[in-house]
C-alpha cells in the first residue's frame, strides 16, 4: 500500500524557516515523481515544488522560487521541502503527492496528475 506521511509543519514568525518531510512507503521510491502542494482556506490547491526521484530533476514555480527548495534522500525514501523567508501568505496545509514516473526527468505540476496524497501538515506564518 502506497503511503505518504508529511511532517514538520507548525507555527513560525514571518521571516522564519521550516523544513517539511514527506516519508514514502509501499512503492519503489526512485520510480516516482513527488510534488509538494499547498491549500489555503478558500483557495485551490497550488503546486510549490516538484522533483523526479529518478534523476533528481526539480522545478520550483516563480511564486516561491528562491525561498523554497525541494530535495530527496532516496536512501530514506523521503522528500524534503525547505522553506525560508516565510510570509503570512504561505500559511496553508501542505501536502506531498506521488505519481509513477514515465521519463526520468518528468515533472508533473498538475495536481490531477498525482495518484497518491498524504494527509497534509499545517504551516502557519504569523506576521
Amino acid at each position: 500500500e502506497v503511503q505518504l506521511a508529511e511532517s514538520g509543519g507548525g507555527l513560525v514568525q514571518a521571516g522564519g524557516s521550516l523544513r517539511l518531510s514527506c516519508a514514502a512507503s509501499g512503492f519503489t521510491f526512485g520510480d516516482y515523481a513527488i510534488g509538494w502542494f499547498r491549500q489555503a482556506p478558500g483557495k485551490g490547491r497550488e503546486g510549490v515544488s516538484f522533483i523526479s526521484t529518478t534523476d533528481g530533476s526539480t522545478y520550483t514555480p516563480r511564486s516561491v522560487k528562491g525561498r523554497f527548495t525541494i530535495s530527496s534522500d532516496n536512501t530514506e525514501n523521503t522528500v524534503y521541502l525547505q522553506m525560508n523567508s516565510l510570509e503570512p501568505e504561505d500559511t496553508a496545509v501542505y501536502y506531498c503527492a506521488a505519481v509513477p514516473i514515465i521519463a526520468a526527468d518528468s515533472i508533473y505540476t498538475d495536481p490531477d496528475s498525482y495518484a497518491y496524497w498524504g494527509q497534509g501538515t499545517q504551516v502557519t506564518v504569523s506576521s
